[in-house]
């Protein structure tokens, strides 16, 4: 049973993580999308037959024979295409994680030290925006972003900040972890191009503060909460993770119309029956099975729903854990 002693220790451990992030925040590290990135430098033009275009290995369409088979300027037309379909999604999940967060914030009381860091991060958050946005105009204005009904849902989405916030900030997870897994994994393997690279590099560096706070929010609230609503959101977080995912990394209808991928090859790439593609959903959600067990939301009455949707695997050992030490 938690003791005051137990409980005031652990508020005081938690305001010292909001009061260290909103430090750096402020006074490390944090970046201006027009500010600190070279736009127009010659490095990082971004003509369409740029030959720097490739896809990373951790998309399972560069595995394809059908990938492989193609002509490389045609690799390269599409690679160009999915990085910037990807870049506009993760903008369009950015601008979610606005319109929720502000209605969490008004929820807030007054000297809730929630209220400023996180404010920090929503004012970060307006920057990958912009830098996300301004990254798709120039290499491909043309690619349509996330699924047309995903996009649609986000305003009923974001009502969720203030009448469910424990769901929404799974929600947010369900966003930023793919997106921080996927980032990784690219840069561990030397990066894709210097624009893209330097773009992952400041998004990764100001993402872990907010995947640190979704954390620290969720393990700080779970003991308050009631048994129903834990073990909703230990039921619903594994939808929520592969839906997300499935936001993010299956490129949209038009997208692929764009790309030119056949449906056979989009259908059976992007499929639970392809191994590659399931190996990516589970490492992706291993920090969150992490938080999960830590809040006693993965237990034999939830279980099912993790290996039902494809989530499930071995929790990481260390928060962004590379995948092939988990294997």
């Amino acid at each position: 049973m938690t003791t005051l002693r137990d409980a005031a220790g652990s508020r005081h451990a938690y305001e010292d993580t909001l009061r260290t992030l909103s430090e750096a925040s402020s006074t490390g590290p944090h970046f201006e999308a027009f500010k600190d990135i070279a736009w127009d430098s010659p490095e990082f033009a971004a003509p369409a037959d740029d030959p720097r275009w490739t896809l990373p290995e951790v998309d399972p369409l560069s595995r394809t024979d059908w990938f492989r088979g193609l002509p490389a300027a045609e690799q390269r037309r599409i690679a160009r295409l999915r990085i910037a379909s990807i870049t506009k999604t993760g903008s369009q999940f950015e601008q979610l994680l606005l319109l929720g967060g502000t209605q969490f914030l008004m929820g807030l009381a007054n000297e809730n030290p929630e209220f400023r860091y996180f404010m920090h991060e929503l004012t970060e958050e307006t920057h990958h925006i912009q830098m996300f946005q301004e990254f798709t105009n120039r290499v491909a204005p043309e690619v349509h972003g996330g699924p047309t009904l995903f996009i649609k849902s986000f305003p009923l989405v974001g009502m969720l900040g203030s009448l469910w916030p424990s769901l929404f900030f799974q929600i947010i997870l369900a966003g930023e972890e793919p997106i921080d897994h996927i980032q990784k994994s690219i840069m561990r393997g030397g990066g894709i191009h210097p624009l893209t690279d330097r773009i992952m590099e400041i998004h990764l560096a100001e993402e872990a503060r907010h995947i640190g706070f979704a954390h620290a929010w969720l393990r700080r609230h779970a003991p308050r909460m009631s048994r129903v609503n834990r073990l909703a959101l230990g039921v619903t977080t594994p939808l929520i993770m592969r839906i997300g995912f499935w936001g993010i990394v299956v490129p949209s209808r038009q997208d692929a119309k764009l790309m030119g991928i056949p449906r056979d090859v989009l259908r059976d790439t992007y499929s639970m029956r392809n191994p590659d593609f399931r190996r990516l959903l589970s490492d992706a959600c291993a920090d969150v099975r992490s938080l999960a067990d830590a809040n006693d939301m993965r237990n034999r009455l939830t279980l099912w729903s993790w290996r039902r949707t494809g989530t499930d695997g071995r929790p990481s050992r260390y928060r962004s854990e590379p995948s092939r030490a988990a294997a």
